[in-house]
């Protein structure tokens, strides 16, 4: 039955977090601590009652920018059918071609594209890795909410105890700090906390230089962790191509990239063995699928960045058996929960994403506008 978008609310909201949190950029001096995340919510509504709900999101700037070229394209989507989700991303790409397509601008387009295939999903009533064809129902899955370098390698040895026993599977800490043997000397501490048989990832924000990430890459061969991330910065592709062929650890990258164009570049210098798109930053679900299926094409592993509400669902519809990133960051903004258990994230029966807005997020919005009237 064909059916028509009649309006689209855009909310702004505003996520605060309990600390300052840290990693190497902030070490470094390229960054401050972080405080909030900013989310741009797209709440898409039909004539026959349909609603789907979709997310986007930017730590530190660039939130503001995302709403305000969303409230620009938005008018674009009234009237037309929800089902065209592949033709939809593209008219909203040349409404706003002039300030590119990739960055603000597509992390802007990824709410509606997210919104559209929660509403899809919803019309088929089944969750969205059901309608993708899922390979699995639930993913493995790691924390990395609480690896940060702001606290102390006995808190993130105490996190690592709680994240474990709550039924995650692996955990990821932050290097990359201008010490590197202190980077060493953590792993080394939650290496020996969590035994060997816990997988384990280290993650250095883009902080080394080549000549670093070669010798410190080496060093961290010993605690057979399961991937490298970011070692050198997000667009060096030859760099981490380097990197890959000569370590045994796997090298993981692509959470900055904010394009299928831009991940592209790290697959065909073989850059990568584990890529991780964010699915919000590459311009949503559309995108996503396309750069995976170049991904399985490669046989590469899967790892989706943050986001694990979105992530879960395109994860279990890979081929190959991916990971998920846990953070609790963003439970205040869902009253639903993922079921985690034995080291997997597992999919729920919900149709569509599986998530509404909780009274939470209603309270943190800063700003909304709906374009088209409402039923």
């Amino acid at each position: 039955m064909l059916d028509r978008i009649t309006s689209v609310t855009l909310s702004s909201v505003t996520l605060p977090l309990g600390a300052g949190i840290s990693d190497a950029k902030v070490l470094t001096g390229r960054q401050r601590p972080m405080t909030e995340v900013a989310f741009l919510f797209a709440e898409i509504t039909t004539e026959a009652g349909h609603e789907g709900v979709g997310f986007s999101y930017s730590k530190r700037a660039g939130g503001p920018a995302q709403f305000a070229h969303a409230r620009e394209v938005a008018p674009d989507l009234i009237g037309e059918d929800p089902s065209d989700i592949g033709r939809l991303w593209t008219k909203l790409v040349w409404a706003g071609a002039s300030v590119g397509r990739s960055g603000a601008a597509t992390q802007a387009l990824a709410a509606f594209d997210v919104a559209l295939w929660d509403l899809k999903a919803k019309r088929a009533g089944l969750p969205l890795a059901k309608l993708l064809g899922a390979h699995r129902d639930s993913v493995r899955c790691y924390n990395t909410s609480g690896g940060f370098l702001h606290e102390s390698v006995e808190q993130v040895r105490d996190n690592a105890t709680r994240t474990l026993e709550s039924g995650v599977g692996g955990i990821k800490i932050k290097v990359g700090q201008p010490d590197h043997a202190e980077d060493l000397r953590r792993v080394r501490a939650v290496r020996e906390h969590i035994g060997d048989a816990v997988p384990l990832m280290v993650d250095a924000n883009q902080q080394w230089d080549r000549p670093t990430a070669m010798r410190v890459g080496r060093a961290l061969e010993e605690f057979g962790l399961v991937w490298i991330e970011e070692p050198l910065d997000a667009y060096d592709a030859e760099g981490h191509a380097a990197l890959a062929g000569a370590l045994d650890t796997a090298i993981a990258s692509g959470e900055m990239l904010t394009s299928v164009a831009e991940h592209a570049e790290l697959i065909r210098h073989g850059a990568v063995d584990v890529l991780q798109p964010d699915a919000p930053r590459i311009g949503g679900i559309t995108q996503f699928l396309k750069l995976a299926a170049l991904a399985e094409h490669r046989h590469l592993q899967l790892a989706p960045h943050f986001a694990m509400e979105i992530h879960v669902h395109l994860a279990a519809a890979y081929p190959l058996e991916p990971w998920v990133e846990h953070f609790d960051w963003l439970y205040p903004l869902f009253p639903e929960r993922l079921e985690i258990r034995d080291g997997r994230m597992h999919l729920s029966d919900r149709p569509g994403l599986g998530v509404t807005l909780s009274e939470q997020a209603r309270e943190w919005t800063v700003a909304r506008e709906t374009v088209g009237t409402s039923r």
